[in-house]
């Protein structure tokens, strides 16, 4: 659809913001490489396309943020939509700060979106807008292609700008980002850790593990305080360094 004016306009807004905001593209660059490792297994578990993994660089930056609407973590996810999919989601824990349990919850929500709209595409535009929002549209405008729809700005630049930042992540040189392979960010080696008691102190427990309190936050920041209540005895996995 590049060939139509106001598509190829569209596409233009978002590669040129993208490439222009040189410091926030490179952080995007060296996030992708410590967390893309970890989202890319899991979509291709679940039957999702890999460029869904752009999605979370487009709706936090891969970080675990907090939206003023309250959504959180890498995939934005809202409370209903997280314990609807059954992730623990109270001041305690909050699993949608959970990486690898957050990115199932948002396969799960695509391949519902892709089934009900009918495209991959749509499937990537309900996730700005609604499953709900975008057959509303659909319903309307009678129209079944996403570059057709007359949708809010912000979901009219969403498709545009989820392709213009995979083309800069897949081939950064090209649009000006210089750097050399030690200034990505890497994971380090972790270990999973089995519990299923509480852990009345989260300091006590990483000098376990010879870390520090945060050093177990930063590994695990969906434990939200500074124990892990668990009065139902239930069985979390915590990520310690190796």
């Amino acid at each position: 659809p590049i060939q139509n004016v106001d598509t190829k306009e569209r596409f233009d807004r978002e590669f040129l913001i993208n490439t222009y905001w040189q410091s926030n593209g490179l952080l995007m660059i060296k996030r992708a490489n410590k967390y893309f490792p970890i989202i890319e297994p899991i979509l291709k578990q679940n039957g999702v396309p890999d460029d869904f993994k752009y999605l979370a660089v487009i709706e936090s930056g891969l970080m675990n943020s907090s939206s003023p609407r309250g959504a959180k973590g890498f995939w934005q996810i809202m409370a209903a939509t997280a314990t609807e999919n059954h992730l623990e989601v109270n001041e305690n824990v909050d699993e949608r700060y959970n990486l690898e349990l957050s990115t199932q919850v948002a396969c799960q929500y695509l391949l519902k979106a892709k089934e009900k709209l009918g495209s991959w595409t749509l499937a990537a535009a309900a996730y700005n807008s609604g499953v709900s929002g975008m057959l509303r549209f659909m319903e309307k405008q009678n129209v079944s292609n996403y570059y057709d729809l007359w949708v809010s700005d912000e979901t009219s630049r969403y498709i545009p700008k989820l392709i213009a930042v995979k083309e800069i992540l897949k081939s950064p040189e090209k649009y000006g980002f210089i750097f050399d392979a030690t200034d990505l960010y890497y994971n380090e080696p972790t270990q999973k850790v089995e519990v299923d008691t509480p852990i009345q102190n989260l300091t006590a427990f990483a000098e376990k593990f010879n870390i520090n309190y945060r050093v177990l936050k930063l590994n695990n920041p969906w434990l939200r305080e500074s124990a892990l209540k668990n009065v139902t005895n239930k069985k979390y996995y915590i990520t310690i360094p190796k």
